[in-house]
């Protein structure tokens, strides 16, 4: 069972520190939320960027944060604080024209539609421009069904709920052969003790 997260003007503070800190390094402050655990706080924050975000990057950025919040130890009270960096997780909603960007062929769910009238569709990110995102929404079918090729459709700003990124497996490469993984792997010889 975890605590529930600060929003207090400590929080606001400290936001305002590390918002500048991050955004020098090349990123997207995406959240940064202070939960009370014990004696001590979490500070947990949240970084992205269009090209993603590595385990080098992480610690990059924790060790900027980390020095501009002990350069200002004494703003934020007495008690300690344990920092966390890391980046969002598949879990993390579409909200900002970034964060579809950064999402682009990926498959999601969305309600699209105006307030009132909206559905909910499973589709495939296409483009993202300053109108809106084209998808390819699937086709709503019967299990076992043939499938029917995907509908193009440009959904505006507007009326473009937050999406949640689906997980797939075996996921279709753009433009890619889906049998070329029956071709041998040069790499893969077999390893029969045999020179050439």
């Amino acid at each position: 069972m975890s605590a529930a997260p600060r929003t207090d003007p400590v929080a606001t503070r400290m936001a305002g520190l590390v918002a500048p800190v991050v955004e020098a390094a090349g990123y997207d402050l995406e959240e940064l939320v202070v939960t009370p655990a014990g004696r001590r706080s979490i500070v947990r924050v949240v970084v992205d960027r269009d090209a993603g975000v590595t385990l080098d990057d992480v610690a990059e950025v924790s060790r900027a944060v980390s020095t501009a919040l002990d350069e200002h130890d004494g703003e934020f009270g007495s008690a300690p604080y344990v920092l966390e960096v890391t980046s969002p997780g598949v879990d993390r909603p579409l909200t900002e024209p970034r964060h579809w960007r950064r999402n682009t062929g990926r498959l999601v769910t969305v309600a699209v539609g105006r307030e009132g009238s909206s559905e909910q569709v499973t589709a495939r990110v296409l483009e993202v421009d300053g109108d809106g995102v084209t998808l390819a929404v699937e086709a709503k079918g019967k299990p076992g069904a043939k499938k029917r090729p995907p509908t193009r459709r440009q959904v505006p700003w507007q009326e473009l709920g937050a999406g949640r990124v689906q997980v797939e497996f075996g996921r279709p490469e753009a433009g890619g052969d889906s049998e070329q993984h029956d071709q041998p792997d040069p790499a893969e010889d077999d390893d029969d003790g045999g020179g050439q």
